[in-house]
């Protein structure tokens, strides 16, 4: 089992989709950047599922992450905006599919108290706290900030996890 694993973090959107990747160590909250950016989609619906799709795909194929953390989906008041956001997720997760990835999903109230310490945090906290983290010259843009986040916070709860069983088989 090595002591580094490379996360994929997933900001889904129809419109701008954000992802990050990091390595993070076994234990400890020490994570590395290895690379983000965002999915700038045109077009009609189901050609912007397509491109998140050929996108995320590719990344996975060149960074090969060996797990992935997403946003959970909450529910929009907009009925119509739920079911693109749920379809642009879909796209994105079916991308890692190929390599068998592990999803793991967090709530963004979650995520947020993982990086910022505070749930109800903004985008611009968000932002800041990635980039001291990450050891960043800027702050990314704040789509690949939240995947950043959700990949962030995957890394500390994946540390806790390790503690938690050491402990237990320990006593």
């Amino acid at each position: 089992m090595s002591n580094v694993t490379r996360i994929l973090g997933i900001d889904p959107g129809s419109q701008v989709t954000g992802f990050g990747i990091v390595d993070a160590r076994q234990r400890g909250s020490e994570s590395r950047l290895i690379h983000f950016g965002v999915i700038r989609t045109k077009g009609e619906h189901n050609s912007r599922l397509r491109q998140i799709f050929e996108e995320l795909g590719r990344v996975v194929t060149e960074f090969r992450p060996e797990e992935v953390a997403v946003e959970r989906v909450f529910v929009h008041r907009n009925a119509d905006s739920a079911l693109k956001l749920g379809q642009a997720r879909a796209a994105a997760l079916c991308a890692t599919f190929q390599a068998d990835l592990p999803v793991f999903e967090y709530a963004a109230r979650h995520i947020k108290k993982a990086v910022v310490g505070y749930g109800g945090a903004d985008k611009t906290q968000v932002q800041h706290m990635v980039k001291l983290m990450l050891g960043m010259q800027s702050e990314p843009q704040s789509d690949a900030a939240d995947a950043l986040a959700a990949a962030l916070c995957h890394a500390h709860a994946r540390s806790a996890r390790s503690l938690l069983e050491e402990a237990v088989v320990g006593s």
